[in-house]
């Protein structure tokens, strides 16, 4: 039985570093898609709270191609400085190369359910919004998931009307999730 101090600690470093680190995922994938931030206020502040760490790695770790290292990097030792803490903790024993494999399995489980999420959150609106109106949510949906729906639709055509490309792709990120980051936190548990 662990003591609730000890709980409530390894949750409120999970809670702090999993919401940086989810920023600064949002960061890279919409600066990976090109999405323009001065269109909205809201990833305007989302650039205010990230930039801090950012600018500093960016002046040692370029970036490459359309690829923000920095981010990938800050990233990484977020994720492995949170296991750490967390495994200290909890007293439980750590390696380096254990802790790097949970921690890029976690990162890439956190970008799958991104993904997931954000699929599940347009398909809502696309149920509620009244066409043809304006909203800015909907616009940033679309330019996150669109990279991922358009090969989909080009092979499977709406069914009666009915988009079920959203439904495809979930399907395929949660079997992604389960067999890549499966492998990995299992190969994380030997190391």
């Amino acid at each position: 039985m662990l003591n609730p101090l000890i709980t409530a600690l390894v949750f409120l470093v999970s809670t702090v570093f999993g919401i940086y680190i989810l920023l600064i995922m949002l960061r890279f994938l919409l600066q990976l898609l090109r999405v323009s931030f001065r269109n909205h206020s809201i990833l305007r502040l989302l650039l205010r709270l990230t930039n801090p760490p950012l600018q500093l790695l960016y002046n040692f770790i370029p970036g490459w191609k359309n690829i923000d290292v920095a981010a990938i990097v800050l990233m990484l030792v977020l994720k492995m400085l949170e296991l750490m803490l967390i495994k200290w903790l909890l007293n439980e024993p750590f390696g380096v190369m254990g802790l790097l494999l949970f921690a890029v399995a976690n990162l890439l489980s956190l970008l799958i359910y991104i993904f997931i999420f954000a699929l599940i959150i347009q398909a809502i609106l696309s149920w509620i919004t009244p066409p043809h109106t304006y909203n800015p949510l909907t616009d940033l949906l679309y330019d996150l998931n669109e990279p991922l729906l358009r090969p989909v639709r080009r092979k499977i055509p709406p069914v009666q009307g009915l988009d079920i490309s959203p439904m495809v792709v979930i399907v395929g990120l949660i079997v992604a999730e389960i067999v890549v980051v499966g492998y990995l936190l299992a190969f994380g548990k030997i190391l």
